[in-house]
């Protein structure tokens, strides 16, 4: 029975025609990072209902730190992943549960280890990330619940979905990831208006999303174990301390790379916090409910990458490049018709889009409409960026799909840290705020550029070592 669901799981990698296979892994995938996504945007809407824009605003600085959670998880579960993948392509099904049973507990030591570190600094760091006299105990309430106690939870759950979505349990990673997702709606209104008093909303909503978080590492260990039974997934710690010193390197040339993805994509919106604070809190707090609408797109073509990624490692591990080549072709196709789509409504619904996040019947009206005003402008600027958004999205997870791990590496440099990010602070000085707007379009279009060429350049060197 156990052969027979693997061989299920790399038919689809394998033989199944590249478009039902490549939707069979991402529609569940898109599903979880959309549900995902809720566990913030909830927050935001329901701390909205407030009409607190200084509530807004800490829940803007605290979101950098949030996604170092998801930077963490990916050290382990895109560099596990990813390389899970290919070892079942190469049919060394020992040595892939050796590497998953290292990345578990490899999340779970980085996870401990960001708690502790955050835990110790916490004021400094809200403070460097652009917290105020005004914004700070709301910005410390949230943040030592949802990443000081509530890390481990979170890390491991997206480490544990990665392992799954590698081995083929698209469904069940989505279904985890979800479940928090759906729970968090449910319980942030009941912690933030009916068990904690008023004014209490902030800190209601971060032990609402921490549950979730429990809640959902719980099934996801679950189902992780359960799978174990069928694919090379492990949690046995005497496989982790086996796992061969070449294929260790292999999880941190991919997973580093990946990590650093993100947490230069952190870094980015540090420097986004640190000069709308400069103009204003209201200017941040509009960043901030900007910054979580246009996560939309973003989130569904980040699904779509993350499902065609076990596909690439497969194929590219096994020797079918052609498979492998119309993989990203197909992957790269769909993403662009999303954010083609994805500008056309924003354009014409920012202002609707960005009030759901923030009331104008509660709190001070004014200052709500001043910030509505500047996050639908801020929306409709930064919206033009998804096509070359998701290009640079697409080249990330190719290149880790085939454990390039240098020109990922690579294109994450290039892409925030030359063009992005002194972008936005020459802009800003230009142009204002709304400078600091265009940065995203300005910079995700130029490292588009670069990543279309490192792409098609890494692909036809492996086709000239292959000859």
């Amino acid at each position: 029975m156990a052969d027979t669901k693997t061989a299920s799981k790399q038919a689809l990698f394998a033989s199944v025609p590249v478009p039902k296979a490549l939707m069979t892994m991402a529609v569940p995938t898109i599903i979880s990072q959309l549900i995902n996504l809720i566990y913030n945007m909830v927050d935001a809407f329901f701390i909205g209902r407030t009409g607190n824009s200084y509530m807004m605003a800490a829940t803007s600085v605290t979101l950098t730190m949030v996604m170092m959670n998801v930077a963490l998880s990916n050290l382990f579960g895109i560099g596990g992943g990813s390389l899970v993948a290919r070892l079942m392509g190469m049919k060394r099904e020992e040595r892939a549960k050796q590497i998953s049973s290292y990345s578990f507990y490899g999340a779970v030591a980085i996870a401990l280890c960001y708690s502790f570190l955050i835990g110790i600094f916490l004021n400094p760091i809200l403070r460097f990330l652009g917290a105020s006299d005004a914004t700070i105990d709301y910005a410390h309430s949230y943040a030592l619940i949802v990443i000081v106690i509530g890390s481990l939870p979170a890390i491991l759950s997206n480490a544990a979905a990665h392992l799954l979505r590698n081995t083929g349990f698209s469904s069940q990673a989505s279904l985890g990831l979800s479940m928090g997702g759906v729970l968090n709606c449910f319980l942030d209104p009941l912690f933030m208006f009916v068990i904690l008093p008023k004014g209490q909303e902030v800190t209601g909503a971060a032990i609402a999303t921490c549950l979730s978080n429990v809640i959902a590492c719980l099934y996801l260990i679950y189902a992780y174990r359960k799978a174990g039974k069928s694919a090379p997934l492990s949690m046995n710690p005497k496989l982790a301390v086996q796992a061969d010193p070449n294929d260790i390197r292999s999880v941190y040339t991919v997973g580093v790379p990946s990590a650093l993805l993100t947490g230069l994509f952190d870094l980015a919106n540090v420097c986004v916090n640190i000069i709308a604070s400069s103009h204003s809190d209201l200017v941040l707090a509009a960043m901030g409910i900007v910054m979580k609408v246009e996560r939309i797109p973003n989130a569904i073509n980040v699904g779509l990458c993350q499902g065609m990624l076990p596909i690439v490692a497969f194929n590219y591990s096994s020797g079918n490049h052609e498979r492998m080549k119309e993989t990203i072709n197909t992957g790269r196709l769909f993403g662009l018709c999303v954010s083609f789509a994805s500008i056309i409504f924003f354009q014409i619904f920012a202002a609707p889009a960005t009030r759901l996040f923030l009331s104008t019947k509660a709190g001070d009206a004014d200052l709500a409409l001043q910030t509505i005003a500047y996050a639908a402008l801020f929306l409709r600027i930064r919206c033009i960026a998804s096509p070359v958004q998701m290009l640079n999205y697409h080249t990330s997870f190719c290149m880790q799909a085939m454990g390039k791990g240098k020109e990922t590496l690579l294109h994450a440099f290039v892409r925030e840290l030359v063009f992005y990010i002194p972008l936005m602070f020459t802009l800003d000085r230009l142009f204002g705020e709304t400078g600091l707007a265009a940065a995203l379009p300005a910079g995700e279009g130029l490292a588009a550029l670069f990543a279309l060429w490192l792409l098609h350049r890494t692909i036809h060197n492996e086709k000239q070592q292959a000859y």
